[in-house]
């Protein structure tokens, strides 16, 4: 059952909202199918509504597509929580935690890649409403790599979180285009190699308040 599927299945009496209907419809469509060959009809049939309601949440189509984009940011963002917790004062521990999170990913058979690079190459528009959230996110996410690369204590941290930042790009667009069989493998083994080259002989410290 899809996401979609999911959510439009809850019980009638606790029917969630059409804006949070069509939300989810077009999350599940644009994902599977694309953003471009989804029209806003089909989002609308699958959200058990109708375009009326839909433009009256959402302008545009557009405008829809960068709220879809948003909305993927705050799983991504509990993650670095959940590695704090889980390796407490260890930047260490919470960067290669990092590595084995994004592995799972790369290697996930259900997963169609990164909805963020699917999204730019439907959209070579640097001035499109979803260009300008793809380049908040990935730029969020590598700044947070920056960061946990500093705590940690290892040598030229910029350098490091762009190493990582580019093997996981890399890794994701192989999976679609070659398959992962033994690819997450390879992208921790990788990646624990870099970590290695830039390790100095300063012990780690908790990252800054």
């Amino acid at each position: 059952m899809t996401t979609a599927e999911k959510t439009l299945s809850h019980d009638r009496n606790d029917r969630i909202s059409p804006r949070e209907r069509i939300l989810a419809a077009a999350s599940d469509l644009f994902y599977r199918h694309g953003i471009r060959a989804v029209g806003v009809e089909a989002i609308a049939e699958a959200a058990e509504t109708n375009k009326m309601t839909l433009y009256r949440h959402f302008p545009s189509k557009d405008e829809l597509v960068a709220q879809y984009l948003r909305c993927q940011i705050e799983p991504g963002k509990k993650v670095w929580d959940e590695l704090a917790a889980r390796y407490p004062g260890d930047p260490r521990a919470q960067l290669r935690g990092w590595l084995e999170y994004k592995a799972t990913a790369v290697a996930s058979a259900e997963e169609r890649g990164c909805p963020y690079a699917n999204a730019a190459v439907e959209f070579p528009d640097k001035n499109h409403p979803a260009r300008r959230v793809i380049q908040e996110y990935k730029t969020a996410h590598r700044q947070q790599l920056v960061r946990l690369c500093a705590a940690a204590k290892l040598a030229e941290p910029e350098m490091l979180a762009d190493e990582l930042f580019l093997l996981l790009e890399g890794a994701l667009v192989t999976a679609q285009s070659m398959g992962r069989d033994g690819l997450a493998e390879r992208f921790i083994r990788m990646g624990e190699a870099m970590i290695k080259a830039h390790m100095t002989n300063e012990p780690a410290s908790p990252p800054p308040e």
